[in-house]
């Protein structure tokens, strides 16, 4: 089965280069703009509950079911949420965070292990529940976030690669290939969906 693995576009808070996590900003206008509707039409695509993911897949597949999958959502980043690094380069916790390579607790969020427990589990689920709905030869359309792109790749991504290079830009992603005896992602190719 082949899987699409979309990247929500551009919101103000991503441009303004802040932590978005759990904050539910919508898409700015440049990033509504900037996406393209897709060359192909899924009966259904899983969404993370979040309004930019799911502004996103109306632009991109406006036809298309939405299935909201909570277990897609971005990482929590609890009280960083909202605020660039430059606003937080002298708090300790944040500080840190990222001297431990950003994968320990966030204050009042989470840790990149549960991120990545949360996501794979949502994974399996969207799977069992398309070996009941998907007619052969029928793709599977997940439109999330990055940090979901790469809890997920990092897990199941073949070829084996570091959890931060599996990041793509807003509005892009990975077509990948799924192969359930090994329950690994091949890459087939980067994907954009940007004008």
């Amino acid at each position: 089965m082949k899987v699409w693995l979309i990247r929500h576009g551009m919101t103000r808070l991503g441009e303004e280069k802040r932590y978005q996590g759990r904050l539910d900003d919508g898409l700015s206008p440049e990033g509504r703009a900037a996406l393209k509707q897709a060359d192909f039409r899924p009966k259904r695509v899983y969404v993370s509950p979040a309004l930019r993911a799911r502004e996103t897949a109306e632009i991109l597949f406006p036809e298309a079911e939405q299935l909201l999958c909570p277990d897609l959502r971005e990482m929590d980043f609890g009280s960083f949420e909202g605020r660039g690094w430059w606003e937080m380069e002298e708090d300790a916790a944040y500080r840190s965070w990222v001297d431990g390579g950003c994968r320990g607790r966030c204050p009042g969020g989470e840790e990149k292990t549960e991120l990545t427990e949360r996501v794979n589990r949502g994974f399996e689920r969207i799977l069992e529940a398309e070996i009941e709905k998907a007619e052969p030869g029928e793709d599977l359309v997940i439109v999330a976030h990055g940090g979901t792109q790469m809890a997920l790749l990092e897990e199941k991504g073949i070829p084996r690669r570091e959890y931060y290079r599996w990041q793509r830009p807003c509005g892009c992603g990975w077509l990948l290939d799924w192969e359930p005896e090994g329950k690994t992602l091949h890459v087939i190719r980067e994907i954009s969906f940007l004008k």
